[in-house]
């Protein structure tokens, strides 16, 4: 087993509307929980998990011309984690997209790329060197989550098997990644 004693393992947004059935619903979205399960389980310094936590007049909504269906209602069931998902690892939890008026993606920076979550300074103070991204959706999200990542100075890697996209290809926003120092881990 690898030693991830310096490393964080950063799972974004497995809630319920991400999940089928969901308001937001990633494609298979429900497969990542048992292998986000495994990593939680795997000894990292520090589980920190995402969650979606909208004001129900946010921006991003279709119902205030934004992109997205109405999804994770801060305190709704919808942004509530999976029920499946073991929580007893997760030691932070980081709410994002709470701004009326901008969206966040990433776990470290509302799309602003301005407004911090706190997550980056929560890392250095527990001196993680090193983070492991996973979770929904994987060509969003997670996507920004780990480009931050790599911005505010972590050794970055996806865990694919723990991964699910809104697009059906992601070969190319995983090259795009990888050329940009991102590692790929491909089993659990």
């Amino acid at each position: 087993m690898p030693d991830f004693q310096q490393s964080a393992l950063i799972i974004v947004d497995v809630q319920n509307d991400f999940l089928p059935g969901g308001a937001l619903a990633v494609p298979d979205g429900n497969e990542v929980i048992a292998p986000v399960n495994i990593l939680s389980g795997m000894g990292f310094a520090a589980v920190i998990a995402t969650q979606d936590w909208h004001p129900a007049d946010h921006c991003s909504f279709t119902t205030q011309d934004g992109p997205w269906p109405v999804h994770c209602i801060a305190a709704s069931t919808g942004a509530d984690f999976p029920s499946a998902l073991h929580l007893r690892p997760v030691s932070h939890i980081i709410h994002k997209g709470m701004a009326q008026d901008r969206d966040s993606y990433s776990a470290f920076f509302d799309n602003d790329h301005e407004t911090s979550t706190g997550l980056d300074h929560l890392l250095h103070g527990l001196k993680v060197s090193h983070v492991v991204v996973c979770g929904l959706a994987l060509d969003f999200c997670v996507a920004a989550t780990t480009r931050d990542a790599m911005r505010c100075g972590f050794r970055t890697d996806i865990a694919l098997e723990a991964c699910r996209g809104i697009t059906s290809d992601q070969a190319p926003l995983l090259h795009d990644l990888q050329t940009h120092g991102v590692g790929l881990i491909k089993n659990i």
